[in-house]
């Protein structure tokens, strides 16, 4: 396949699935399978696009917690998304140290996302039970900051769902303000993760020849656009409904990978 498609399909994907509960990163080794392999840089390069597209939908939120962080309400809100952030680094740090890695291979990823479907099914039939609660408490900034490891350790899981569902678990239990505050930590955690990756890149050398520069600002772009109406989109749609289908599509997904490998 032509090498600048392969990189708008790559863009499109990493936009649509890195903030819906179905997982970016096992969406992009699926497409890698069949699309081909790229480059460090060039994942890189489409995850800052998905970066840019949560900080342009929540540009007025980020500006309200900038311009009044002295405030008690703000300066909690952002303690809680520090302490989250903060929980994510270390862990992080200690899974690199012992070894974890990405799987190179699609069957982890597809009983992931089977696991990750009944977990979603468990987590929504329990929260039917209990009363929409909006207060973030220090409970759900811990249960972010874990999650987003967990995630991180098994591809398939989804960084925005187990944080997402963390957060509910913890007693977050109205969906938008969970989905909020999971999206606004993952802001922090996606730059240090970028941050990380682009340093390994700049160290290797890669970043001089490794992918032509204008599929990189291509891929970039398509990544925030995308990234940014599957958002909007997401926060329309969990107003009114649960993440069930989420489940359904990933139940789905990974028996038919199962049953092809």
């Amino acid at each position: 396949m032509n090498d600048w498609l392969t990189a708008v399909l790559l863009g499109v994907i990493e936009g649509l699935t890195e903030f819906l509960p179905i997982s970016s990163t096992g969406h992009l080794l699926i497409a890698e399978e069949w699309l081909g392999r790229r480059s460090d840089l060039f994942n890189v390069a489409i995850q800052a696009g998905a970066i840019l597209a949560v900080c342009l939908v929540y540009r007025t939120r980020l500006l309200q917690l900038a311009r009044d962080w002295r405030q008690p309400e703000a300066f909690g809100y952002l303690s809680k998304i520090a302490v989250a952030f903060g929980i994510t680094a270390v862990l992080g740090l200690i899974a690199k140290k012992l070894g974890a890695e990405l799987p190179d291979t699609v069957t982890p990823i597809a009983v992931a996302l089977i696991v990750g479907a009944f977990v979603i099914f468990a987590v929504e039939a329990w929260a039917k039970r209990q009363p929409a609660m909006a207060e973030l408490t220090w409970k759900v900034a811990v249960a972010v900051g874990v999650a987003q490891v967990v995630a991180g350790v098994f591809p398939g899981t989804s960084r925005s769902a187990a944080a997402i569902f963390a957060a509910m678990l913890a007693g977050l239990t109205l969906r938008p303000r969970a989905a909020e505050f999971a999206f606004l930590v993952g802001i922090p955690t996606m730059f240090a993760a970028t941050g990380y990756e682009l340093l390994k890149v700049l160290k290797s050398g890669e970043a001089v020849a490794a992918e032509p520069w204008g599929q990189l600002g291509l891929a970039f772009v398509v990544a925030a656009i995308t990234g940014f109406a599957a958002v909007r989109w997401l926060l329309g749609f969990i107003g009114n409904h649960s993440f069930v289908p989420f489940a359904w599509y990933r139940l789905a997904l990974g028996a038919v990978l199962l049953l092809a490998l």
